[in-house]
């Protein structure tokens, strides 16, 4: 068997979160692309890739500095979510017989782990031949959650142009629920661009249904078909054509991969593609459920805008975000599991 060349792989320091050193470590393969990660938030802060011309752009929104990453403005800009990706309601759920009562940080409800969710914790990080390691311990009660839990997120970047990002966690003396995901904002046509190009872009997602919301973005338990709706865009869709027919003023809704669902393979989520720059996005995933969100809640142009990576000023729909997860609030809703699946919603 041939060895395994292992890929670039640098590390550098990054600024400090309370005397606690913050590392950023990048990713290099041989066709021109780089992805930086920091163990803050175990967060993807820039995915550098070249044009059909061989023009490079950063293609993700964040921030210049760890600053920016802990300031109020940051909407979760490449994190890591955890415990529970996405919103429980009335930030509440019972498991083995007990309620328990978890962070409350968007009105009544808990969204994306709570007020310091993992995408604020300083994660450990160490390199394994060609792949960046990051690591975190989770304790009993953290943010309302039962149970220690240990997660680790394993980053690796291949030269087809493949970021692997794998998610384990394991909860020790209790039952607690998990929903992972990342959390990086796109735009394929590069990070400044806002708007103006996000509508050329062109979405194909592999769903047939989707799960209803109420006005707090709380699944209502109805899981209703995409079938000759605005949500469905099983055929490429550009997204100018449809995000201003789409309630809430943008897509933020989780879509469901079709069942029977298989949780030991990955499946094509979606497919993106930016016409004028040729740059394409595939998203694999063994997740059931995908949240396709437009970044609605980002400014609008007559408001301050959040500055970004090199003083860019980002404004709504300015990038796409597809996190592959669980559906949300799936703790509280009962719903038929694949047999070879066993685990807590």
């Amino acid at each position: 068997m041939a060895p395994i060349v292992p890929k670039s792989i640098t590390m550098v320091k990054w600024g400090s979160v309370n005397g606690q050193e913050i590392e950023k470590y990048t990713l290099t393969n041989s066709n021109n692309q780089e992805v930086d990660i920091v163990t803050y938030g175990a967060t993807i802060t820039a995915v550098r890739t070249p044009d059909k011309e061989g023009n490079i752009a950063d293609v993700v929104l964040g921030f210049d500095n760890v600053e920016g990453y802990q300031s109020s403005s940051n909407p979760y800009f490449g994190a890591t979510i955890g415990r529970v990706a996405n919103r429980i309601g009335k930030a509440t759920f019972v498991v083995d017989g007990k309620r328990y009562h978890v962070s409350k940080n968007k009105g009544e409800n808990s969204l994306h782990g709570g007020t310091h969710g993992w995408n604020s914790k300083i994660w450990n990080a160490s390199i394994d031949h060609d792949r960046v390691i990051m690591s975190l311990i989770s304790p009993n009660n953290d943010e309302g959650y039962p149970g220690k839990v240990t997660a680790q997120i394993t980053f690796r970047l291949t030269d087809d142009g493949e970021l692997h990002i794998d998610m384990t966690a394991k909860s020790s003396e209790k039952a607690t629920p998990i929903n992972l995901t990342n959390h990086s904002y796109f735009n394929l046509a590069g990070h400044t661009t806002n708007a103006t190009e996000l509508y050329r872009h062109v979405f194909t997602l592999n769903a047939d249904r989707w799960t209803v919301t109420d006005s707090e973005s709380i699944p209502t338990g109805e899981i209703r078909s995409v079938q000759n709706s605005v949500m469905d865009l099983r055929k490429a869709t550009i997204l100018g054509d449809v995000i201003d027919k789409v309630p809430g003023g943008g897509y933020d809704y989780n879509f469901c991969l079709p069942e029977p669902h298989d949780y030991k393979k990955k499946s094509l989520v979606a497919k993106v593609l930016h016409p004028v720059s040729g740059r394409s996005l595939e998203v694999y995933s063994n997740q059931p459920g995908v949240q396709f969100y437009t970044s609605n809640f980002l400014p609008e142009r007559n408001n301050t805008a959040i500055v970004g990576k090199n003083g860019a000023k980002y404004f709504k729909h300015g990038a796409f975000c597809l996190e592959t997860q669980n559906y949300p609030d799936a703790v509280n809703h009962v719903r038929k599991l694949p047999k070879q699946h066993t685990a807590a919603g």
